[in-house]
């Protein structure tokens, strides 16, 4: 388990290296919907006006008999944005939430993942009656510079443990860069 350190000492670390500087590296955009169809299609392009790029759909891995999913059957579409793209709509998400994530979010490789009921709270998202409500997951990876070197296809190798980004590494980098508050308990605001 990583070790907690103040404030100061992370700031000082990403000053004096510069390859200790977290970074987002995506976003995952995800919406599941258990079967395929027209509802698959409403999903698809939900999520393409909610992104501004293009969508994917994500088969299932394995029959649930249940749910009544077979493997190999189209259930959700998901879509990775990266850089600039990634910063905004990573914001409208925030604004969401007040700029508040819930510590349990993160986990011990700096990742966070949000999920939001009804994707018409995203700021200037309009309704569209044909198009329904549905609600999305959005995951994040926060990752170093070096870090390609563990998922490259030539001369892959192994990255040593203290180069990943630690859960207070990442609430601290969140804190700074989004100006984002940790919380435990997600609190109903009213203004």
């Amino acid at each position: 388990m990583a070790k907690k350190k103040q404030v100061a000492e992370y700031e000082q670390d990403w000053k004096s290296n510069p390859f200790r500087q977290p970074k987002i590296e995506k976003i995952v955009v995800n919406i599941c919907v258990g079967q395929g169809g027209e509802e698959l299609n409403k999903a698809k392009r939900i999520l393409e006006l909610l992104t501004k790029s293009k969508s994917v759909t994500v088969q299932a891995k394995k029959n649930v008999k249940e749910w009544g999913i077979r493997k190999g059957q189209s259930i959700a579409v998901k879509s990775t944005l990266r850089g600039d793209k990634a910063h905004q709509f990573l914001k409208r998400v925030l604004f969401i939430y007040d700029n508040r994530i819930l510590r349990t979010a993160f986990d011990n490789f700096g990742n966070f993942s949000i999920g939001v009921d009804e994707h018409i709270k995203l700021p200037d998202t309009k309704y569209i009656p044909e198009l329904g409500i549905t609600g999305f997951d959005v995951s994040v990876r926060l990752t170093r510079p070096g870090y390609r070197v563990k998922i490259r296809r030539k001369q892959r190798s192994k990255i040593p443990r203290h180069h990943y980004v630690n859960r207070y590494e990442a609430m601290e980098f969140m804190k700074q860069l989004f100006k984002v508050e940790v919380v435990d308990v997600m609190e109903e605001r009213f203004y």
